[in-house]
């Protein structure tokens, strides 16, 4: 399989560079009006990482305070084509989140895999398959080739490989756009949390007021997210939002979605009670600007805010953190757990903020230029007794766009342990903890 994917890349690359003059599309054309095509990309996103571990923090059953690694964070290879005039294919498959405590030699797995037919072209478009069109806000979708900061905004991918395979599920959807509104809607089967490759916890006996994802057969789950395009259009074929345009566009959209799954979690109002259950519902608001300040010198701006309320039953929450290189935590382990791990979805409010400011196109003459960035999460939950909040420094140094890129990112994230109170509360002895980054993207 490999073996046949680089050839055909590569032939295909031979072919368009011939036929295109020059253009350097991984492309083959399918007929002579060059109307139908396929086309293959690649992206590879390389981490060299220190950690602070969280407290009580252990390596089977080793302490560790602290550490250094090396993960991919993502591989992806994309296979893609107009077939015919309305039928669209798209294919991803890689892998994601491979470090040094990972299963060796991991096996690359499908990311998506549609074929959607163009009802009215633009306008109305349906399609199946292994699907990313979700809804509640623009990042529960993210371009990780395009994101803005080192890492993607997972604080909106909130139900990811606990319902889903990484944001994706088995589906159908419809999109278009209809003058400046963008909209998409999908129809999906979740996955059952008896599948997940990490288990997923579950009710305990005689625990009450906290809820949990629930082991019966999941129901449908229904998405949508809407946005009003007040300049430039952006494209909908892939369903991943782009994250900056780096000055290429002048956007700003106002939007807005939901997700909804009946019968999801789990919970009891008393110890010895009926287990209960109720849906899990998402609502979210944002707003999207990217523009060029001087279209000279190549300047320009991103920035994006969000809010989104989530209910996924009474205290709900879930912690998560990015290639974790610490598995186990010992008496002095905090509600965080082990590694990395912070406090990251719950039933409660979200609001998150970025900027970025893209400097001048000659800032290190032929070596490119630079991009810093700002990020913050404050997320309001139910378990926990204040707002907590993660923040996100950095920069991006781009050497050609997005397809050569290094990225240095600081994190901040809070360590939350049980009050008296029963809700959760800042641990203080160590109340913050951080994470220092250098990513390496390259693309094709």
């Amino acid at each position: 399989m490999k073996k046949l994917f680089v050839g055909l890349v590569l032939t295909a690359g031979l072919i368009h560079k011939s036929e295109a003059q020059g253009d350097k599309d991984l492309k083959v054309f399918l007929n002579e009006e060059k109307t139908h095509w396929v086309k293959g990309t690649g992206l590879a996103q390389i981490w060299v990482r220190y950690t602070d571990f969280n407290p009580g923090s252990t390596i089977y059953g080793t302490p560790k305070n602290d550490g250094f690694d090396v993960g991919l964070r993502r591989v992806r290879y994309q296979m893609f084509g107009q077939i015919t005039d309305q039928i669209f294919v798209y294919t991803q498959f890689g892998i994601n989140s491979f470090g040094s405590l990972s299963g060796r030699k991991p096996g690359l797995f499908l990311h998506d895999v549609t074929a959607e037919y163009a009802v009215i072209p633009d306008k109305l478009t349906i399609g199946a398959g292994l699907h990313g069109w979700n809804g509640t806000t623009r990042y529960s979708s993210s371009s990780v080739g395009s994101i803005l900061g080192m890492d993607l905004p997972y604080i909106m991918e909130s139900t990811n490989d606990v319902t889903d395979q990484f944001v994706r599920r088995l589906g159908v959807y419809a999109k278009g756009q209809l003058g400046g509104l963008g909209y998409r809607f999908s129809a999906s089967n979740p996955f059952p949390i008896q599948t997940a490759l990490s288990a997923v916890p579950t009710l305990p006996d005689g625990v009450a007021g906290v809820a949990y994802y629930s082991t019966t057969a999941p129901s449908m789950d229904y998405q949508s997210y809407l946005m009003w395009q007040f300049r430039d259009k952006e494209s909908n074929q892939f369903p991943y939002m782009t994250g900056s345009y780096l000055g290429k566009k002048n956007v700003f959209n106002i939007g807005g979605g939901f997700s909804y799954q009946d019968n999801a979690m789990d919970y009891r109002e008393t110890a010895q009670g009926p287990v209960l259950q109720q849906a899990s519902k998402q609502l979210g608001l944002d707003v999207f600007y990217d523009a060029p300040i001087n279209k000279d010198k190549g300047t320009a701006i991103t920035a994006y805010a969000a809010f989104i309320d989530y209910d996924f039953g009474p205290n709900y929450l879930r912690n998560g953190g990015a290639i974790n290189s610490a598995n186990g935590v010992n008496s002095q382990g905090t509600f965080n757990g082990a590694g990395n791990k912070f406090p990251l979805i719950g039933t409660g409010q979200v609001y998150y903020a970025q900027a970025g400011y893209l400097m001048r196109d000659d800032l290190l003459g032929k070596s490119g230029t630079l991009q810093p960035y700002a990020q913050l999460i404050v997320s309001d939950y139910e378990r926990i007794q204040d707002p907590i909040t993660v923040f996100d420094l950095g920069v991006n140094w781009l050497q050609a766009g997005h397809r050569s890129k290094l990225s240095l990112d600081y994190q901040s994230r809070p360590i939350l342990v049980e009050g008296s109170t029963g809700k959760l509360v800042k641990n203080t002895s160590a109340s913050r903890k951080g994470m220092m980054v250098l990513q390496y993207q390259f693309a094709f």
